[in-house]
């Protein structure tokens, strides 16, 4: 699905959900109704100011706009399209939109040979890693995904899991997110 049409479903679930009106969104935003009409219906690609500005009025982060949808096991390629808005001097690309109440870990890890194996965390418990180098397989124990630098993949770690170089050395970020 486009970015634009993933936009437009999120925003009118998203206005609907919280009873407000196309003009009162539109107002709050300080845009106009025909853009937010435009938007909704995922014919506009609204700017990074926009997004923030409908975000901020509906009261969500701004990934929230930008989000397709969640499966259980998500690969992210580097060189996969994903939604990407740009500002004046950033423009950030949405990688992995995890729900989550609780504490996250953030860990630079380094994986060095292998298999790292890992037994089953508590439920609910997930991992994210984003590969910065090398070439790593990685992710639920009867279904590691090989991954390489720019790579990225968010799994349910409450079940048997692994880590393991391909060659060399692989960096990663990881991120461990434990519900409360």
């Amino acid at each position: 699905m486009e970015l634009a049409q993933v936009v437009g479903r999120n925003v009118r679930r998203l206005r609907a959900a919280a009873g407000i009106s196309l003009a009162d969104l539109a107002e709050a935003g300080d845009i106009s109704k025909t853009t937010l009409h435009g938007i909704e219906l995922g014919q506009a690609n609204p700017t990074l100011s926009t997004l923030w500005a409908l975000a901020t009025a509906l009261a969500v982060p701004l990934g929230e706009l930008l989000d397709a949808g969640e499966p259980s096991v998500e690969v992210v390629r580097g060189a996969d399209e994903r939604p990407v808005v740009a500002g004046d001097a950033v423009t950030a690309r949405l990688l992995h939109r995890i729900r989550l109440r609780g504490t996250v870990e953030v860990y630079d890890i380094e994986v060095a040979g292998g298999p790292q194996r890992s037994t089953a965390h508590l439920p609910g418990v997930q991992e994210c890693l984003v590969l910065t180098g090398g070439r790593v397989s990685a992710g639920p124990e009867d279904a590691p995904v090989s991954l390489a630098g720019g790579d990225s993949i968010r799994f349910d770690a409450s079940v048997p899991h692994v880590y393991s170089a391909e060659s060399g050395t692989g960096r990663a970020v990881l991120l461990m997110l434990h519900p409360d």
